[in-house]
């Protein structure tokens, strides 16, 4: 069976996401700092079709994450184009080519008609809740893994639900004071430490989630 992965940048104070998220600024009020520290590295623009990029631990740690990954899950919030029936025009934040390159299940309360994209990324919409969607992805992804991408609502439905294999949080030192926490109402979830990788600007931790 496919392992279930998740990596998230979080504050020092537990925020995934500053507050006032819109379609605007969709990761809050001073949220973009959390992933200031990935969008130079090399694997990260190679993932997203570009060159050039900073090599070293914080690169090695990103290709890590997404090798031999299969498929991924996603929320509505993450997806993006706003509450209620879909705006059809929407096709996510990622452009023509997302970074995905594998299907992507999307949950979410409204039907729609899959979205093929360029690059191999397919976008599967899911009314049927957490586990129809992680159904679906081990079904795509075969011996690959499943990534739960996010955002913080649909990773703390799988963590909760002990759905979870592994989750990596990528704690960049910085504090946010208000936005949206990961950890909140997550139950007795129990976690055993895996892996630290102290990289130039961010601490990665990597945790087993025990049944």
């Amino acid at each position: 069976m496919s392992m279930v992965t998740s990596q998230l940048s979080i504050s020092l104070d537990g925020y995934v996401a500053g507050p006032e998220q819109s379609l605007q600024d969709p990761l809050g009020r001073g949220g973009e700092q959390l992933h200031e520290w990935v969008v130079g590295l090399e694997s990260w623009r190679a993932q997203h079709g570009l060159s050039g990029g900073e090599p070293g631990v914080d690169a090695d740690v990103v290709e890590e994450a997404t090798r031999g990954v299969g498929a991924y899950v996603m929320g509505r919030r993450m997806f993006g184009g706003g509450d209620g029936p879909w705006d059809e025009t929407w096709r996510g934040w990622w452009g023509d080519e997302p970074p995905f390159h594998v299907p992507v299940f999307v949950l979410t309360h409204h039907p729609r008609e899959p979205l093929a994209m360029a690059g191999g990324t397919e976008f599967h919409f899911v009314t049927g809740g957490v586990h129809a969607a992680l159904d679906a992805a081990r079904k795509a992804a075969g011996d690959g893994k499943v990534a739960i991408a996010g955002g913080a609502s649909t990773v703390r439905q799988y963590l909760t639900a002990g759905l979870l294999d592994t989750l990596q949080l990528h704690i960049v030192p910085i504090v946010l004071g208000a936005g949206e926490r990961l950890l909140d109402d997550v139950g007795d979830v129990r976690l055993e430490q895996a892996a630290v990788v102290a990289g130039p600007t961010v601490t990665h931790v990597t945790y087993r989630v025990l049944r």
